[in-house]
This record gives structure tokens, sequence and C-alpha cells, in this order.
């Protein structure tokens, strides 16, 4: 049961984290909107790069790619919530039952890892150099919300056993 429990509350707590980032992105838009225009458009990597050609300095574009990031952090958010919900109410019940109500929480972990590691690290840390920016440069902070994401998914994901099983 204790495990069954941790495993709900801490699917909660991603799910407040993603959720939390989310609606701030909303209520204090222009905020980190600044953020991906700098990251997108590329102007404070390595001047001399031969890859700046992946700029892209189009509005709409930092617009677009910033609502997919709210739109991913509220999803993850939802998903974790519900997913927690579910694995709560499914905690005294059997290894088989508790397995399969975790189906949301693994989404919504799923979906946190991937906005963090895909989208910040890989997308924007590699393909747009954030590293190279002195200024606008969040991969430690991403790399720290990936690594939550992740670690709360593996222990999520981790297979229950009934009591009387788990004796045998």
């Amino acid at each position: 049961m204790t495990l069954r429990l941790s495993k709900s509350l801490l699917t909660f707590s991603a799910g407040v984290f993603a959720l939390l980032v989310g609606l701030d992105n909303l209520l204090d838009y222009q905020a980190n909107l600044v953020f991906v225009q700098h990251v997108l458009s590329m102007d404070t990597t390595f001047p001399d790069s031969t890859l700046r050609w992946r700029a892209i300095t189009a509005p709409w574009l930092h617009h677009l790619a910033y609502w997919l990031i709210i739109a991913a952090e509220i999803g993850a958010g939802i998903l974790c919530l519900a997913g927690s919900w579910r694995m709560f109410s499914a905690r005294a019940a059997d290894a088989l039952v508790f397995d399969a109500a975790k189906g949301l929480a693994i989404a919504g972990l799923t979906l946190g890892f991937l906005l963090y590691f895909l989208g910040f690290l890989v997308i924007g840390g590699e393909w747009f150099k954030m590293w190279q920016s002195q200024t606008w440069n969040a991969q430690a902070a991403a790399f720290r919300f990936a690594a939550c994401f992740a670690l709360v998914l593996i222990f999520v994901a981790t297979r229950d056993e009934d009591a009387a099983s788990a004796r045998s």
C-alpha cells in the first residue's frame, strides 16, 4: 500500500508542477515568449557558427512553438493528475487493476519527459544551439525537469504485486 500511495503522490507532484508551469506561462505569457524567441532566432549563439541557418525568425512560429510548449505542459499536468487519481482510487485493488490504472500517469510522465528532454535538450539545446547562449540557456533546468519526470516514470511503471503473491 505504501508503494502504491507513493506512486500516486509522486505522479500528483509531477502533475502539479507541469500544470503550474503551463498556467504560469499563460498568465505571464511574455516572460517566457522572449526566451522562445531568442532560442529559435539563435541571436545569442556563437556569431560565426555555420549552423545559424537553422534559425527561425518568424514571430508567428515563435508563438506556435510557445503554444505547443504550453499545451504539452498543461497536457502533462492534466494527465498526471488524472493518472494520480486513478492510481489512488485503485490503491487497494489487486495488482492487475492497479497496473491498469497507471495508463494516464505513464502518458503524462512520458509527455513531461519528452517536453524537457526532446523539446528543450535535443531541439532547443542541440538543434538551435541553446547551449551556446550565455543568456538564454535553460539546459540545466530542462535536465533537472526531465530527470524528475524520468525517475517518477520508471518508479510508476514498475509492476505491482499483490501482497499474497509477493510473500510466496
